[in-house]
């Protein structure tokens, strides 16, 4: 159970309820206790006055009408201790679920870009969901159930061999078994409980990207193969399943043959003693009681057994992720002013995941308030320059200075809040058009959520929609077109009213009129901001104070935009391509 050791800190956390919980458990066990001695006495009493060793009859009703008052009223108690218990101890289970599943989120928040290029989402997805599922009953359930038959196992024991240490020794013979059968099952379903829970993720992922590109697979005709494999998917999950409930069902059988037995052992052994007159009627009665309270309680061994043994793997799995160190680290504790001053020094990058260098020796400076327009071919590393001056990767060398000031020495929220970015692939919420804006300032008005859109050209669009602001959209911002899409998430960025202002591309999808409009809107609020416009158009570097021209991660021309029109090489050849594209 090491892995569950991450737990312990929660338990900490609500130790007060917890301490709470485990007495009303013991306390509601202890009632729970009466009912079997009351009973024994009752028959013992009923049995002297058959033997004529009583012959009052009003001293059997009246010690009759005592044991049936004082079992009802234990009984009364112990079924309120029992829901107590429950009130508490499940509660906690909640209370760890949500601490958990936020420490998870955090986590996942805290990690770098690289880290989702590695991992799948519907893995993530299972993790936070199903593994933590599994946990909660652990923290919950498992303790419960253990606590209740540790108290009993503590308080019944040692009565039963108080009261007949011979029949005692006898009834608990099958437990030693149990235990070894127990350890060697709980071995088998961990290693299964692993499997279905490791397939569990790759199911997930599937599904979650059935879903998600379930247009592709609309418009390439391949739902039946789509089906053919999720079908065989879940055939194998099935089996993995079986292989594992096939194990846990030796549970449940096991324990009622062993408490089968222990029922055997008690009539024989304490047949054979009340026949010798060693032991009265109602202690033989009081024991078959004592064995029967026992039986819940071993069965749930197995069962907790078995919630523990699938927790261990599921927080396993948790751990894994809790424990990766974020590639991104805040290594600064106060916050840091932003202006907008930017330099790159013999900047190289290299991603990991593909071994592609996307930046060699890169060198260029923008002051605060200045326009950059960075142009040239698929993968030529412009999108890396934006990702590396938003920190969502580090560079492997050279330096890059935000105001005379190493990236990494300011603050990383300062730095992101600070910055506005529109990416390439513009991604919205399953949320309302207003509250997609509104990411980018969360207290916004309706008034500069509307000023926003007007500035990104997308507000005649959204007042033309039958809920105007407030329609919700589809996953990823399904329900919009490219350019909407694209024109939203430039006013989400423009709200924000940042002091660096990337653009990633992001007028692709629109056409040439709306472009210059949004450029001229861009250009008049840009004027104290830093601005850098990624863009494969001409026509988007034309206001830029400063243009680069990149090609397979090195600077081949750098200049104003009348130098480079004049200039032989790829800048102008795409504004010759262009101009006559333009003229057609």
């Amino acid at each position: 159970m090491k892995e569950l050791q991450h737990l312990n800190k929660y338990f900490l956390k609500y130790k007060a309820k917890l301490l709470l919980g485990v007495l009303i458990t013991i306390i509601a066990q202890i009632f729970a206790l009466f009912a079997p001695k009351l009973i024994g006495n009752s028959l013992t009493i009923v049995e002297k006055y058959i033997n004529k060793e009583v012959t009052d009859i009003a001293i059997v009703k009246n010690e009759l009408l005592f044991n049936i008052l004082i079992l009802i009223g234990a009984a009364a108690l112990a079924s309120f201790f029992t829901f107590l218990m429950r009130q508490t101890i499940i509660n906690i289970s909640r209370y760890v679920e949500y601490d958990l599943k936020n420490e998870v989120y955090q986590q996942y928040q805290n990690l770098s870009t690289n880290f989702y290029k590695k991992n799948r989402t519907g893995d993530l997805m299972n993790r936070i969901s199903e593994d933590v599922g599994k946990v909660r009953m652990y923290a919950g359930p498992a303790i419960m159930y253990s606590i209740r038959t540790i108290t009993l196992f503590a308080c019944l024991v040692p009565l039963m061999f108080i009261t007949a240490p011979k029949v005692a020794i006898y009834t608990l013979v099958p437990l030693p078994i149990l235990s070894f059968l127990i350890y060697k099952l709980s071995r088998a379903i961990q290693k299964r409980s692993a499997i279905v829970q490791q397939f569990l993720s790759k199911l997930s992922t599937f599904t979650q990207e059935s879903f998600s590109g379930v247009s592709v697979i609309k418009a390439y005709g391949i739902e039946p193969q789509t089906k053919t494999t999720f079908d065989a998917m879940v055939i194998e999950g099935k089996q993995k399943n079986m292989d594992l409930v096939k194990v846990q069902a030796w549970f449940f059988p096991m324990m009622i043959l062993l408490i089968g037995a222990s029922n055997i052992l008690v009539i024989y052994i304490g047949g054979q003693q009340y026949i010798r007159g060693d032991i009265e009627f109602g202690v033989l009665a009081e024991f078959i009681m004592y064995v029967n309270m026992l039986t819940w309680p071993v069965a749930t061994i197995g069962w907790v057994t078995s919630i523990i043994q699938q927790a261990e793997v599921s927080q396993q799995r948790i751990n894994e992720f809790l424990k990766v160190e974020p590639e991104i680290q805040n290594l600064v504790t106060e916050e840091t002013p932003i202006k907008g001053d930017i330099e790159f020094k013999n900047v190289s990058f290299t991603y990991d995941d593909t071994n592609i260098t996307a930046l060699k020796n890169i060198s260029f400076s923008l002051s605060s308030g200045e326009t950059l327009a960075i142009v040239g071919k698929t993968g030529s590393g412009k999108t890396t320059i934006l990702d590396l001056i938003s920190r969502m990767y580090d560079t492997d060398n050279g330096v890059i200075e935000i105001d005379k000031t190493p990236i990494k020495k300011l603050h990383l929220d300062s730095l992101r809040n600070a910055i506005s970015i529109v990416p390439q692939d513009a991604f919205l919420f399953s949320e309302s058009i207003k509250e997609n804006i509104k990411f980018g300032k969360e207290d916004a008005t309706d008034e500069e959520v509307i000023a926003a859109a007007k500035f990104a050209s997308v507000h005649k669009n959204i007042i033309g929609f039958k809920k105007g602001y407030d329609t919700i959209l589809g996953e990823r911002g399904i329900t919009l077109s490219g350019g909407q899409k694209q024109r939203v998430s430039i006013a989400r960025a423009i709200i924000k009213d940042p002091n660096i202002l990337l653009l990633d591309d992001c007028l692709s999808a629109v056409d040439t009129e709306t472009e210059e409009e949004i450029l001229s809107n861009i250009e008049r609020i840009t004027k104290n901001k830093t601005t850098i416009i990624v863009s494969h158009r001409i026509s988007s570097a034309k206001n830029a104070d400063k243009i680069i021209v990149l090609d397979d991660g090195n600077i081949i021309q750098n200049g104003s935009y009348d130098d480079l029109i004049e200039e032989d090489g790829y800048f102008k050849e795409l504004y010759l391509k262009q101009l006559s594209e333009k003229d057609l």
